[in-house]
């Protein structure tokens, strides 16, 4: 098989396996007992993702070939994520977990070993490109988009995937035993771990480069900590606090977007409750993953014409619209525009700051510390930002909505509204004051 073909399969089942649980977790949730966790949650995959990475990566640099820890860290995950399934299935469609400590400590370690994952596979799918000869910027770029391609999918999937009386079938019309509001998403994820797991050991070996004479580096420079001296420069400083607080906005329609649009499926309205919308949370906001892959397309273009400050507010701003436009949707026509221009948005809400920002740092600090300071670029958005972020979403939600019966199932049921018009104000007040104060060194405009 084409080598390009395998690396392309190889992010398609990276991305599959997150796509599995990331974005409808929370409907099951709240049915197993667990409904006020769920910003704890999403807000774990930040914690985890402040230090694993580098713990794994280290591992990687020294000891074990990226390609294998790879597949070892897939096997762990996936078994962590199948003793969910497990413990779901024991306790009964529709039944409440009864160790939640057992269930949430299960989940932890498999995001603990999954999330380094994401970065293991740039590692492998680069050395094995650079080892045959291949071009990473043009050939990297279609590879990982089949990671966004694979993400969809299992989205869809999970979607429309039923298991009801011993029997499987797929359906977009309403039906609680879809596997977006119960255990089976995390049969799906586990067992596509297990398969990558495999996988990997079919990819060419990705050999350890050890230099004869190493230079010594110390304990701080060795984990990246030595970026946080950038912090004694003020525009440094600003932009790295700007990015944990646009961070607090990355995982919140993750984390609420399913429940949320899943909920008008306790409408008095019966339109409303058996809408197409409300049946396919999980189909609906793929269209942001869609959005994803196309906008990330379109930043070369705006970084050349309007420079790196003004994209980043583009960004900053497009999450007010994100916010809003779930705050005034609803999922019949003509409310149903805004969920999808929602998504749409969303796009351009996430790939124009990470991005920008990536090429920001890249341009503004010295290359000694260039590595660890896009590190600390993540550990600021990825993890502090979207963990602090996540859990106040998760109290002003908790304050707002409550868990309903409704039927066979249970809706987040309140004022959501309130929510996202809190969330957007949020926004909008970070977007302005980096207005304000935020003043790069020069704008970034075509190649100097």
């Amino acid at each position: 098989m084409n080598l390009k073909i395998r690396l392309s399969v190889l992010t398609f089942l990276e991305f599959g396996v997150w796509g599995a649980y990331l974005t409808c977790m929370g409907n099951y949730l709240g049915v197993a007992g667990l409904g006020a966790e769920i910003s704890w949650f999403y807000a774990i995959q930040g914690i985890v993702s402040i230090f694993m990475p580098t713990l794994i990566g280290i591992v990687a640099d020294k000891w074990i070939q990226p390609q294998k820890l790879l597949g070892i860290c897939h096997l762990l995950a996936g078994a962590f994520m199948l003793s969910l399934w497990v413990m779901g299935l024991s306790a009964g469609f529709g039944q409440e977990i009864p160790d939640k400590g057992l269930f949430i400590a299960l989940y932890t370690l498999s995001v603990a070993f999954y999330m380094p994952t994401l970065a293991l596979t740039n590692t492998t799918a680069f050395t094995v490109l650079k080892s045959h000869g291949g071009d990473t910027v043009t050939d990297f770029p279609p590879i990982r988009s089949c990671g966004t391609v694979g993400f969809i999918i299992v989205m869809w999937f999970v979607n429309c995937a039923v298991w009801d009386n011993g029997s499987f079938s797929m359906t977009l019309a309403q039906n609680a035993h879809k596997f977006q509001y119960t255990y089976n998403q995390f049969l799906v994820s586990g067992l596509l771990s297990l398969v990558m797991f495999f996988y990997v050991f079919t990819l060419p070996q990705c050999r350890i480069v050890r230099e004869e004479r190493e230079q010594k580096k110390s304990l701080m420079e060795l984990l990246g900590l030595d970026a946080f001296k950038l912090f004694k420069e003020r525009r440094m400083a600003l932009f790295f606090i700007f990015s944990a607080l646009l961070g607090m906005s990355l995982q919140v329609t993750n984390s609420f977007a399913g429940p949320f649009i899943s909920s008008f499926q306790g409408s008095s309205d019966p339109v409303i409750a058996t809408s197409f919308a409300a049946s396919n949370a999980t189909l609906l906001t793929s269209i942001s993953q869609v959005s994803e892959a196309f906008c990330i397309l379109l930043i070369p273009f705006f970084m050349k014409r309007y420079g790196i400050k003004s994209v980043m507010l583009i960004a900053m701003f497009a999450w007010v619209l994100r916010f809003g436009f779930f705050g005034i949707g609803n999922p019949t026509m003509p409310g149903v525009l805004f969920f999808i221009l929602s998504c749409i948005v969303y796009g351009v809400a996430f790939d124009f700051f990470n991005v920008s920002g990536g090429i920001f740092v890249d341009r503004e600090c010295d290359p000694k510390v260039k590595a660890s300071a896009q590190g600390l670029f993540m550990l600021m958005t990825n993890g502090l930002g979207a963990t602090i972020g996540t859990l106040s979403a998760g109290a002003v939600v908790n304050h707002f909505c409550t868990w309903t019966d409704h039927g066979d199932s249970s809706y987040l049921m309140g004022n959501w509204q309130a929510c996202w018009f809190i969330f957007a104000g949020f926004a909008l007040a970070v977007g302005l004051a980096f207005a304000l104060v935020f003043k790069p060194h020069h704008q970034v405009k075509n190649h100097e």
